[in-house]
C-alpha cells in the first residue's frame, strides 16, 4: 500500500538537468530587444487575429520568473458570451520546472456550486496539463488532443459524450458519429495524442469503437493530474493546486524531455497549463455535463507556457562520482547544486543515497576508509546517544524543518443553523491550521478512533459502540482540543476519513523522526498525555503507545525521543467473507516511503486510504482508494519543508516552546536558528533544543527547524576524494545559499544558513582537504574528542568565504558568492553569526556601457518586428 512513483524515491542519482539552459529571454541585450519589440509584435497580432478563430497565448506567459498572471479577456476569442468575462487567472511559477506543485488563484469569477452524481457543478474552473500546439493554428496554442482529461469519468470532465446533433459544434464534426434517431444519439469523443505520436480514439473510420478514451495506457485516475473542479467564494476568487508532471510521471505528456538547442545546449520540452472556465450550463443543456474539451467550451480557455528544466544526465561521463548519504532534509538542495558542481571544469558527479543518519555517520567515521560524505542534523553518538570518539569535521550546509502539510476542502453540515457565509465556502480549502505538541502526540500514535480499522475492537480507546463511543474523537477535526485553538469554521465540519485521524508518516529511521519526537516531549501537556493522563476533554493515549508501564498492555512503556514512528497496537480487524480478508494497522495506514511522498500525497489528495477488497484477485487483496479531488480533500502529512514549499502545499502553524503559533518560512527558520545552542556530545553541531531556555525565548521560531551538516574525516587516505567534498562544501555553504529556481541556487523552502555558519564551513572544508586541523589551531572548547568550537577557534585558515582552494582537487573552479548578511531573527543568539566582511565592488569595465547599447538594441528590434512577426510566432 506505500505509494513508490519510482525506484529513485530512497535513491538519489542527482544528475537531472543540464548545468545551464540558453533561451531567448537569458541574455541582457536580447531580453531588453524582445521585451520592447513585443509591443509592436503583439499590435500586428492583434490586426491579424480579427480573422482569426483561435486567440493567441498572451505574452505574459514567461518573460519573468514568478507568478504569471493572464486576463480571460487576453485569450477568450467570444468573450462577450464567456462564463467569467473578467476572470483573471494566475499560476504561481511557469518557468525553471521540475516535477512539483504551483498554485493556481483567480478573481472575477462567480460562487461555485459543487458537483452532484449527475452534474459537474456550476461556476467553477477545471485545469489540465496539455503537451502540444494546435497545428491548425499560426500561433502558439495549446491543441486540446494532447491534454490529459477525462481520467475521473465523472459528469462534465469527460472527453466523450452522448449528444444532440444540433448541439454539436462545427468545430467538433471531425470528432463526432452523427445521430442515427432517438435510441442512436450523436456521439462526440476528443481523441488522446500521446508525445510519441500514439492516439487513443473511440472513434476511427468514422465509427464509434470499443476503446476507453478517458482511461488508458498513458493516464488513469492514478495518476492523472487534471483537476475536474475548482471552486470560487462567494466574491469570485479561489485557488487550487495544481501538480506539474514531467514525462517521468506522464510519458503521454513528456514535459521536461530535452530538446537539443543551435548552440549545442539542451532545454527541456515546454507544455501548457489550460485553465477552461465553466459556467451553470452547457450548450443545449440544462447543467453542466458535456466536455470541458468541447468546442463551445474549449474557446473559452486560457492558457500558460510552461517551461521545464531538461530531464536526464546533465554530468559528463568519465567524471569522478563521489557518495553523499543521508538526510533526507537537504536532498532538494543538493539536486540543484548538483549541475553546476559537475559543469564546473574537471567537476565531480555528486551521487546522493537519502538514509538514516546515524548509519551514514558511522560510515563516514571509517577514515581512512570512508567513502562517503555523511549529511546529518545530529552528531556521531553511541547506540543510547552517549559520547563517543569523534575525530569528523562538520560543515553546515543547509537549514531547513520538519513540516504538517494538509489539505482540507470544506464541507460544512447545513443543519439550518450553519451560517450563510460558511455554508457559502463549501468545497474550499482551508489555508491555516494550528498544533500544538499535545494534537502531534495523538496524530502519531493512533489515538483518534478512525486510526484503527473501521470493525476492530477499539474499546481500549474507550469506544464500546456507536451509542457508547467513548471520549476519543474520531479524527482530529472532531477533537475538542483541536477546535479551541482554531478558527471557528472548523466547529460546522463534520469530516470523516481514516486520513484525519493520523499523519502520513515516512518507515525508518531519521534525525527528522527525532527531533518531532523531541518537540513533542519537550511540552509538559504532551508528555502527560503520552504518560496516561487525559487531556481536559477525556481523551487518553492509544495504550500501546503509552510511556507508562502501568497503562501499556505490553507492561513495557515506549521510550520518547525516538528516531522512528512506531505504529505499535496490535489491533486486526478479522477476515470476514463480507468485508474481506485481515487488516491490521500498516494496512490500514500504511507508511510512506520518505517526507517528499508526504508533501506529494498532500498535493494529490491522496490519504492513502484502504480500497475494497477483491477477492477476484490472486491471490484476493485490498485495493487502492482512488485519491479525493479538490473539493474533496482530507490529508495530513509529515513533510519537510523544502518538500511542502516544491509542491505548494499549505504547511500547519505550530505552538513553539515560547507560546506562539508559528509557521515555516525563511524568516521562522532563522530565528530558530539564532536560538540554537550546541549538542551535548559535540560542539561543532547545534540543534534547536525545544526544551532550552533559548528556544523559550526566541518567539518568532518555528519550532521543527533543523541544520543539516556535512560530515567528513580529514583522514580519508584518498586527496582526490578530500577535495572533492571541500569542494562541494565551499559550494554549498555560500554560492549554494543564494535562494532562487535556477540550477546551483536554493530552492524554496530553505532558509540561507547565517553567516557565521558559512565561516564555520569552509573552515571545515580547508581541514578536510589539507588532510587535518592545523596543529597551530588544535580545536578547543570541546574536550578529548578533538572537535572544533562553533565559534570559528580551532578551525583553521581555511581557504577564503567565497572560493574553491582546488589544488589538487577534481572538484573545479566555480566562483561562490560572498557571505551574505544575516537575516533578522528574533531571540537570542545562539552562537557568532558574524560573517567576514565582504569585498569592495570590482569595476565594471564595460558592463557599464551593457544598459545604454541594451536600450538601442530594443529600439531595433521593435522597428524589425513587423518584419519577423511570423518568425516570432515560433517560438
Amino acid at each position: 500500500m506505500t505509494h513508490t512513483r519510482s525506484a529513485a524515491a530512497r535513491r538519489l542519482v542527482l544528475r537531472r538537468n543540464s548545468a545551464a539552459q540558453t533561451s531567448p529571454r537569458t541574455g541582457l541585450f536580447t531580453r531588453g530587444s524582445l521585451g520592447f519589440g513585443a509591443v509592436v509584435g503583439l499590435a500586428v497580432t492583434g490586426v491579424l487575429l480579427l480573422s482569426n478563430t483561435i486567440a493567441p497565448v498572451s505574452s505574459a506567459h514567461a518573460d519573468a520568473k514568478g507568478p504569471v498572471t493572464i486576463a480571460a479577456a487576453e485569450q477568450d476569442i467570444d468573450i462577450a458570451n464567456a462564463p467569467f468575462p473578467d476572470l483573471k487567472v494566475t499560476v504561481s511559477q511557469t518557468d525553471e520546472l521540475v516535477a512539483q506543485g504551483v498554485t493556481v488563484s483567480w478573481t472575477g469569477g462567480k460562487q461555485s456550486t459543487v458537483p452532484s452524481g449527475d452534474t459537474g457543478g456550476e461556476n467553477f474552473l477545471q485545469i489540465m496539463q496539455c503537451w502540444g500546439d494546435d497545428p491548425a493554428s499560426s500561433i502558439p496554442v495549446p491543441d486540446r488532443t494532447t491534454c490529459q482529461y477525462g481520467a475521473f469519468n465523472a459528469p462534465g470532465a469527460t472527453r466523450d459524450n452522448a449528444m444532440d446533433d444540433k448541439n454539436v459544434d462545427a468545430a467538433d464534426k471531425q470528432y463526432t458519429v452523427p445521430g442515427q434517431g432517438v435510441l442512436r444519439p450523436a456521439y462526440s469523443s476528443i481523441p488522446f495524442r500521446s508525445v510519441d505520436g500514439k492516439v487513443v480514439s473511440s472513434i476511427v473510420d468514422g465509427k464509434q469503437v470499443d476503446v476507453n478514451v478517458n482511461q488508458n495506457e498513458f493516464f488513469g485516475p492514478y495518476t492523472s493530474n487534471e483537476v475536474k473542479w475548482a471552486g470560487s467564494g462567494s466574491g469570485g476568487n479561489g485557488s487550487a493546486k495544481f501538480e506539474v508532471q514531467t514525462a517521468l510521471q506522464s510519458s503521454g505528456l513528456g514535459c521536461g524531455n530535452p530538446v537539443a538547442q543551435a548552440d549545442g545546449s539542451k532545454k527541456g520540452k515546454a507544455c501548457w497549463l489550460v485553465v477552461v472556465p465553466r459556467g451553470t450550463h452547457d450548450a443545449g443543456e440544462q447543467h453542466v455535463t458535456k466536455s470541458g474539451l468541447f468546442a463551445d467550451n474549449w474557446k473559452h480557455r486560457i492558457a500558460f507556457r510552461m517551461d521545464f528544466k531538461p530531464l536526464g544526465i546533465s554530468c559528463e561521463l568519465g567524471q569522478a562520482e563521489r557518495q553523499l548519504s543521508g538526510s533526507e532534509l537537504v536532498a532538494g538542495a543538493v539536486a540543484s547544486w548538483q549541475p553546476t558542481l559537475c559543469g564546473a571544469q574537471s567537476g565531480a558527479t555528486y551521487t546522493m543515497s537519502a538514509g538514516t543518519e546515524s548509519d551514514a555517520l558511522q560510515s563516514a567515521s571509517l577514515s581512512p576508509d570512508a567513502s562517503a560524505l555523511a549529511l546529518t542534523s545530529r552528531p556521531l553518538a553511541g547506540p543510547d546517544g552517549e559520547k563517543v570518539e569523534d575525530s569528523l569535521a562538520y560543515a553546515p550546509v543547509a537549514l531547513a524543518g520538519v513540516s504538517v502539510s494538509f489539505a482540507i476542502d470544506r464541507q460544512p453540515v447545513d443543519n439550518g443553523t450553519t451560517p450563510p457565509a460558511i455554508l457559502a465556502k463549501t468545497g474550499l480549502p482551508y489555508d491555516s491550521m494550528k498544533l500544538t505538541p499535545r494534537l502531534v502526540a495523538k496524530l502519531l500514535t493512533n489515538s483518534y478512533l478512525d486510526a484503527l480499522p473501521t470493525l476492530a475492537d477499539k474499546k481500549h480507546l474507550g469506544f464500546e459502540s456507536t451509542a457508547k463511543p467513548g471520549k476519543n474523537a474520531r479524527n482530529l477535526t472532531f477533537d475538542p482540543d483541536f477546535l479551541a485553538i482554531n478558527d471557528a469554521d472548523w466547529k460546522s465540519e463534520s469530516l470523516v476519513s481514516p486520513s484525519l485521524s493520523d499523519l502520513l508518516v515516512p518507515q525508518g529511521r531519521s534525525d527528522a523522526l527525532y527531533q518531532l519526537w523531541r518537540y513533542v516531549m519537550a511540552d509538559a501537556d504532551a508528555r502527560a498525555f503520552l504518560d496516561g493522563t487525559p487531556d481536559p476533554y477525556g481523551m487518553v493515549v492509544n495504550p500501546y503507545s503509552s510511556t507508562s508501564s502501568t497503562k501499556n498492555p505490553t507492561g513495557t512503556g515506549l521510550s520518547y525521543p525516538r528516531d522512528d514512528a512506531p505504529k505499535a497496537d496490535p489491533v486486526e480487524q478479522p477476515e470476514s467473507p463480507t468485508t474481506g480478508g485481515v487488516v491490521n494497522l500498516v494496512t490500514w495506514r500504511p507508511y510512506t516511503n520518505d517526507l517528499d511522498t508526504g508533501a506529494y500525497l498532500t498535493l494529490r489528495g491522496d490519504g492513502q486510504t484502504l480500497g475494497a477488497w477483491d477477492p477476484q484477485s490472486a491471490p484476493p487483496k485490498y485495493g487502492k482508494s482512488i485519491r479525493n479531488l479538490t473539493g474533496y480533500q482530507r490529508v495530513l502529512g509529515l513533510t519537510d519543508t523544502a518538500s511542502a514549499a516544491k509542491y505548494q502545499v499549505v504547511q500547519a502553524s505550530l505552538l513553539n516552546p515560547a507560546g506562539q503559533f508559528v509557521s515555516p518560512t525563511s524568516e521562522s527558520l532563522t530565528a530558530a536558528a539564532a536560538a540554537m545552542t550546541p549538542t551535548a556530545t559535540q560542539a561543532q553541531v547545534y540543534e534547536y533544543d525545544p526544551a532550552g531556555e533559548q528556544a523559550k525565548g526566541a518567539p518568532t521560531a518555528y519550532p521543527l527547524a533543523m541544520p543539516v551538516y556535512a560530515a567528513a574525516s580529514p583522514s580519508i587516505a584518498d586527496e582526490a576524494q578530500r577535495a572533492d567534498y571541500a569542494a562541494f562544501i565551499r559550494y554549498a555553504a555560500t554560492t549554494g545559499q543564494n535562494p532562487g529556481t535556477d540550477n546551483g541556487t536554493l530552492p524554496a523552502g530553505y532558509a540561507p544558513i547565517p553567516a557565521g555558519w558559512q565561516d564555520q564551513a569552509v573552515r571545515a572544508a580547508a581541514a578536510i582537504q589539507s588532510g587535518g586541523w592545523p596543529p597551530a589551531e588544535a580545536p578547543t572548547g570541546a574536550g578529548s574528542d578533538g572537535s572544533p568550537t562553533l565559534d570559528g577557534s580551532g578551525l583553521g585558515d581555511g581557504a577564503p568565504t567565497g572560493s574553491f582552494a582546488n589544488t589538487g582537487s577534481t572538484g573545479g573552479s566555480v566562483d561562490a558568492a560572498s557571505a551574505s548578511t544575516d537575516p533578522s531573527a528574533t531571540g537570542d543568539l545562539a552562537a557568532d553569526l558574524r560573517g567576514p566582511i565582504t569585498p569592495d565592488d570590482p569595476a565594471l569595465g564595460s558592463i557599464g556601457f551593457a544598459v545604454p547599447v541594451g536600450v538601442l538594441t530594443g529600439l531595433a528590434s521593435a522597428l524589425a518586428v513587423p518584419l519577423l512577426s511570423r518568425l516570432r510566432r515560433r517560438f
